[in-house]
């Protein structure tokens, strides 16, 4: 059977970014997803298309196929005193590199990532782009499984959710959500 729309899929990969492995997902715990639903990335699913069990893949997506370029509009200094808890400043928490999850005007989660501390101006430099933003992205991996979805998986999804199609929420995954899908 081929990877085709509504199929249920499931891929072992490797994840590089820069000659660094940043996610590696084994047949034993395979990445598992209903093709064709918009839970992963148009291109990463144009390059599995068609394949069959036991096939392998070997591609990369440039950014602008993946998650895009890095937005200087979404790199924004905020107030200190948002992260103020009982009027203090947990710097174990406002420290760079730390991943943080925020919340826009309007209610929409996303996180952002801590770029600097500026104690003396108070303000916080905060990253709101994909952590793989201008990132060009290689995966290498196996096609594990191919079947037919069921209705119920269809309509609910592979775990008994509705399907959302959004594949930004970057707490989907161990790298922060930037591997071609939703998990």
């Amino acid at each position: 059977m081929k990877i085709a729309e509504n199929k249920v899929v499931s891929l072992s990969y490797t994840l590089v970014v820069n000659g660094k492995e940043i996610e590696k997902v084994e047949a034993k715990e395979p990445l598992t997803f209903i093709f064709g639903n918009g839970m992963l990335l148009k291109k990463f699913e144009d390059n599995v298309a068609g394949k069959v069990v036991g096939d392998t893949f070997d591609f990369e997506l440039e950014a602008a196929d993946a998650y895009g370029e890095v937005n200087p509009q979404m790199i924004v200094d905020l107030p200190l005193k948002m992260f103020e808890i009982d009027g203090k400043v947990d710097y174990e928490v406002i420290k760079v590199g730390n991943i943080l999850p925020m919340q826009d005007k309007e209610g929409h989660r996303m996180n952002g990532i801590v770029k600097d501390v500026k104690a003396l101006d108070n303000k916080v430099t905060m990253d709101f782009n994909h952590p793989l933003a201008g990132e060009k992205l290689h995966f290498n991996g196996k096609v594990e499984e191919v079947r037919e979805a069921t209705e119920k998986e269809l309509q609910e999804g592979l775990y008994g959710e509705k399907i959302q199609h959004n594949c930004s929420d970057d707490s989907c995954s161990s790298c922060g959500g930037g591997c071609g899908h939703c998990h």
